[in-house]
C-alpha cells in the first residue's frame, strides 16, 4: 500500500482531497465521506473495488475504508485524469506490495509517464497540422467567396 514516501501516495495537487494527518492513519472512512470528498458517486468507488484497486474492510454489509484505501483512491483518480487506463494504475500501485520502498514504483510511473506525454505530445503535432490544414481550408474559402461577391462572414 502506497506510504508518504511512495509518490503514488502524494496527494494529488488537482484533487480537492486533502492527505490524512499522521494521526488519522487509524481513521475508517465510511464510502459515503469517500464518496462526498472526492465528488463521486458510491457506485465509482465499488467499481474500483470490482475491478480489484481498493479493498476495504467489511463489517456486515458495512464497507470500512482505511487512510491507505482514501490514499488509493486519490491515486486512482488523478491517474484517471492523467490518462492511465486502470490496468496501469493497478500496475503501478500493486508495485508498492513488491517493494515498500516504493523504488519500483516510482521507476515504472516515470517510464509510463514518458511514453504518456510522447503519445500526447504526437497527439498534439497530428492536431496541429490538422488545425494548419482546416485554416488552409478555411481561407481558401473565404477567398473563393469573396471572389464571388459573397461576404464569407454572412449565413
Amino acid at each position: 500500500m502506497p506510504d508518504a514516501a511512495s509518490p503514488i501516495a502524494a496527494p494529488p495537487k488537482a484533487s480537492a482531497a486533502k492527505t490524512p494527518a499522521p494521526r488519522d492513519t487509524q481513521r475508517i472512512f465510511s464510502i459515503a465521506e469517500l464518496a462526498r470528498e472526492f465528488a463521486i458517486t458510491a457506485r465509482t468507488i465499488r467499481f474500483y473495488e470490482d475491478e480489484g484497486l481498493l479493498k476495504p474492510r467489511r463489517q456486515g454489509l458495512t464497507r470500512l475504508y482505511s487512510a491507505g484505501d482514501r490514499t488509493k483512491l486519490s491515486w486512482i483518480l488523478r491517474g484517471k485524469r492523467l490518462g492511465f487506463s486502470l490496468a496501469e494504475i493497478k500496475e503501478l500501485l500493486d508495485l508498492y506490495g513488491v517493494d515498500r520502498t516504493g523504488v519500483q514504483q516510482m521507476r515504472e510511473l516515470l517510464r509510463r509517464s514518458r511514453l504518456h506525454i510522447a503519445d500526447l505530445e504526437r497527439k498534439r503535432r497530428d492536431l496541429d497540422a490538422q488545425i494548419g490544414e482546416f485554416k488552409d481550408v478555411e481561407a481558401h474559402v473565404a477567398a473563393e467567396l469573396k471572389q464571388r461577391g459573397v461576404n464569407p462572414e454572412s449565413d
